[in-house]
């Protein structure tokens, strides 16, 4: 029997009710228990399992399979060799699971794929209550302010965390939504919104993760609506100046970056959904959203507060959070549960006497007619609260320097000119569309 400290791995309502599209056909939310029970029973010894799944229904799996036998599931932000050997000295027994044939990652991989899966006329019911303490995810920071952080996620505070996301976007009244996600499983964002959210929300879960705008219209039309696009400014933007249409949309999600309320309202008007942000970080998970087109103001989710913590700076608890967390944000405060972004706290700059932050430098720069991508970056580690100087890097096939240059400094004071300003092909940006400051400053330097 459940007790009132488990939560149900699925919140499905019967063995049949489709789950999830897995290489183009349904599958029941009994066949997806059958497959993650086989799975649990196939995984090597050990306290922790590295989940490098592309497949977002084998990741699913990979997971379920972990929560089931109480194996810790990492989710890294890098898979590089220095990531990798910092992960095996913290666990020696370390093992990955993957779904690709020509893995290089540095450890020893169960392969997971279709045929490793459970019979096609399995099926396992009732979905198992899992205990709310149990601890079933270390997800990392992306590093994109230094080095990644790891932190531990129970099984209550995600559950409880995309309840309440569920109902904030309404979800809970679109009973079958179907998620599909631009961004990979392995970071906080897109395991909350492409993964628990189908998952504990009766929803259809996808296996693909489409980048292109060409590929995401035609992902969209082989599902079902109420249709969900889970994605990040970047490439909703990329999508808004392609020029495509998409099939007919129930809601968009945007997160990882600020987004504004002008490119918000363009997209709303184009594909004729609402677009809901929402803000949150690995730390916290998800915290509060809002529509960007509409407000600049952010409401929190159901049971969670705000409380100042001196000037511009704010402390996050209750609702799904096991522990009060300080926001890396600057906010200004409307009461305990709104409020508005004034920048990240390591954003400010300060520049000959003059304040400024890096995401506005970088919002002026995006907003010059013919810059397709840009950033602006500290180039070296700065001491003492000022900076010597800023790097920016840009995406500007049609400008040359000059004019680029001349079209900032009607944007921003003189002091904040990027030196050096770097043409590139493209930014260094993570599957989860992220610009990680080591990267950065090695295109800097290339």
């Amino acid at each position: 029997m459940t007790s009132p400290a488990d939560f149900p791995l699925i919140s499905h309502r019967w063995p049949q009710q489709p789950l999830a599209y897995f290489r183009g056909r349904a599958r029941s939310a009994a066949r997806f228990l059958a497959d993650a029970h086989a799975l649990a029973e196939r995984l090597p010894a050990g306290d922790a399992l590295l989940n490098a799944c592309q497949n977002r229904y084998l990741f699913a799996v990979a997971l379920a399979a972990c929560v089931l036998r109480g194996r810790l599931c990492l989710l890294p932000a890098s898979r590089s060799p220095e990531s990798l050997a910092q992960l095996s000295e913290a666990h020696p027994s370390l093992w990955c699971l993957s779904d690709q044939t020509d893995s290089e990652l540095a450890l020893p991989t169960l392969r997971i794929d279709e045929a490793s899966l459970a019979p096609d006329d399995a099926g396992v019911w009732p979905p198992p209550a899992i205990p709310t303490d149990r601890r079933v995810v270390r997800l990392f920071t992306s590093g994109s302010t230094g080095r990644p952080q790891s932190h531990d996620k129970q099984w209550g505070e995600l559950v409880q965390a995309t309840l309440a996301g569920l109902t904030r976007l309404g979800l809970d009244r679109l009973p079958g939504f179907a998620a599909l996600g631009t961004v990979p499983p392995q970071h906080m964002y897109g395991l909350e919104s492409t993964v628990l959210r189908p998952l504990l929300g009766g929803g259809l879960l996808t296996d693909v993760c489409p980048f292109f705008p060409a590929d995401v219209k035609a992902e969209l039309a082989r599902l079902p609506g109420p249709r969900v696009l889970v994605s990040t400014p970047f490439q909703l933007r990329t999508l808004l100046e392609c020029g495509l249409s998409l099939p007919e949309l129930a809601l968009m999600t945007s997160a990882t970056a600020p987004l504004a309320g002008e490119l918000a309202g363009r997209l709303e008007a184009r594909f004729g959904a609402p677009l809901l942000e929402i803000y949150g970080s690995t730390e916290t998970g998800q915290l509060a959203t809002r529509r960007s087109a509409v407000t600049d103001d952010w409401q929190c989710l159901d049971g969670v507060t705000l409380r100042a913590d001196g000037a511009e700076r704010a402390i996050a608890e209750g609702g799904h959070l096991t522990q009060p967390q300080r926001l890396n944000d600057r906010v200004a405060l409307d009461g305990p549960r709104q409020f508005r972004l004034l920048g990240r706290t390591a954003d400010l700059i300060n520049v000959a006497g003059k304040r400024s932050s890096l995401g506005f430098l970088t919002q002026q720069l995006l907003a010059i007619p013919g810059v397709e991508d840009g950033i602006f970056f500290l180039p070296e580690e700065e001491g003492g609260g000022a900076v010597a100087r800023l790097a920016a890097l840009v995406v500007a096939p049609q400008l040359e320097r000059p004019a680029l240059l001349a079209a900032l400094r009607q944007r921003i004071d003189a002091a904040f000119l990027p030196r050096p300003l770097k043409f590139v092909d493209a930014l260094p940006r993570n599957a989860l569309s992220k610009l990680p400051l080591d990267a950065l400053r090695a295109a800097l330097h290339e």
